[in-house]
């Protein structure tokens, strides 16, 4: 039987650490509320806890390594029991029981039984819940890490079949969320105080696929709610993007929506995006940016790019540098291709050696660096309204309509400023940031 809250709190301290992409952050957010709720004490130290939860991400090797990495930390000396949760946890059980057999596992699709599972390891028991299920992560209690910034899931899964991901195999195919409750959950957060909110997801655009909805409706829903907040439109597969576009741009002429696309192409062959099965070409993710461009003044891109996949050929990448020249994206997310167990890509012949790879990365690494600067020094001069959503070090970061970070210096402590709207005027720029300063 388990302690009433009041006895929990008194006995049981709890440390929660969430890593990956923001649908994983607003898992880690979920669980740290449940805890919470349920009684016990949330701390900010791995050493003041009797027991950790480790939310983890599986989206890459490297990453994979790193939370690897970290569950062995964690687990060494058996300073305090340990709950590895995530898409690790799904992905790759034996790996983590391997470093530590009996740690308890809670899958992203298992958050509801955070607390039968904490209550579990406390009593010495090794509990893994990582079934498949179908949950609406919303409407549950969270304990939010930026105060500012409201991270909305608003579905797991998806439709895609890329050969390289992992998030299929763990997540299964799309499970929209239903609509009114996700503008239920977004009306809760505009009333206590977000002036931020991301809608998120492994694909938007697939969003309503499977029920009596679509991105566009959901957006225009949580744009109708009353209040002075902004919305960030989460990532979107090029696939599914292209057959909601028109009503998408259209969500893009509300002040309300940050002016912000992520798009990722993963290369710019052809032939890799068929053995990728990305289910697009190079020609329709162009066309998605230039009708985005057209529609869209000072549109900010966010483009995403894998090299080294299995059999890429130089003349495969110099295509991809030569879209990246083209495109001429703010913001590129560059991978170097890692095999991930389960998927058809890790069965493939031709791996590239890490050689290859590695140097076709550091060569567009130097392209990305250049584009980003230029495309950050069109900015200079630039005055407006920017949102503070973010505190680094003894500065604070303000977004302005496109989502521009604009890195401000000010007087007094800089957590002062987070959730204001404040005007700014850009003065300088790095290849990842605006340097601003308030008017």
């Amino acid at each position: 039987m388990s302690h009433p809250p009041e006895v929990r709190s008194f006995l049981k301290k709890i440390f929660v650490e969430g890593h990956g992409c923001s649908a994983s952050f607003a898992d880690t957010e979920i669980i740290s509320g449940m805890v919470a709720n349920a009684g016990y004490e949330i701390v900010q130290d791995h050493d003041e806890a009797d027991l950790s939860i480790l939310v983890t991400c599986s989206v890459k090797d490297v990453t994979e390594k790193r939370m690897l990495s970290r569950i062995q930390e964690l687990s060494a000396g058996g300073r305090n029991k340990l709950i590895v949760a995530g898409c690790l946890a799904k992905a790759e059980p034996k790996k983590i029981h391997d470093i530590n057999p009996g740690l308890s596992l809670l899958g992203p699709e298992n958050l509801d039984r955070i607390i039968p599972v904490v209550e579990g390891t406390f009593r010495g028991e090794k509990i893994v819940e990582v079934s498949e299920r179908k949950i609406a992560k919303v409407g549950l209690p969270r304990s939010r890490i930026n105060k500012t910034i409201g991270i909305v899931e608003i579905s797991s899964g998806c439709l895609s079949s890329c050969t390289f991901c992992q998030v299929k195999l763990v997540k299964g195919i799309v499970f929209s969320y239903p609509e009114q409750e996700i503008v239920k959950e977004a009306r809760t957060l505009v009333r206590e105080g977000v002036r931020e909110i991301w809608l998120t997801s492994t694909d938007n655009a697939a969003y309503g696929r499977d029920s009596r909805t679509s991105l566009p409706r959901l957006v225009k829903s949580v744009s109708s709610i009353q209040g002075d907040f902004k919305i960030r439109i989460g990532m979107m597969n090029p696939l599914l993007t292209g057959r909601i576009l028109d009503e998408l741009i259209e969500c893009y002429s509300d002040p309300k929506v940050f002016k912000f696309l992520h798009l990722p192409v993963q290369s710019g062959s052809d032939r890799i995006l068929e053995l990728m099965q990305r289910g697009y070409d190079v020609q329709t993710f162009l066309a998605t940016v230039e009708s985005f461009r057209k529609a869209v003044p000072r549109l900010t891109l966010s483009t995403d790019i894998i090299v080294g996949f299995p059999s890429e050929e130089e003349s495969d990448f110099e295509a991809t540098v030569e879209l990246i020249r083209r495109v001429r994206p703010d913001i590129v997310n560059l991978s170097r291709y890692g095999m991930r167990s389960g998927t058809k890509a890790a069965q493939m012949s031709d791996q590239i050696p890490a050689e290859v790879s590695k140097d076709r990365s550091r060569r567009l690494s130097r392209l990305i660096h250049d584009i980003s600067y230029d495309k950050n020094r069109e900015w200079v001069g630039w005055s407006g309204p920017a949102l503070v959503d973010e505190v680094v070090k003894d500065a604070y970061v303000a977004r302005n309509f496109a989502y521009k970070p604009c890195l401000i210096r000010g007087d007094g402590p800089a957590e002062a400023w987070l959730g204001k709207e404040v005007c700014v005027s850009v003065l300088d720029a790095t290849s990842s940031t605006l340097r601003a300063t308030v008017k």
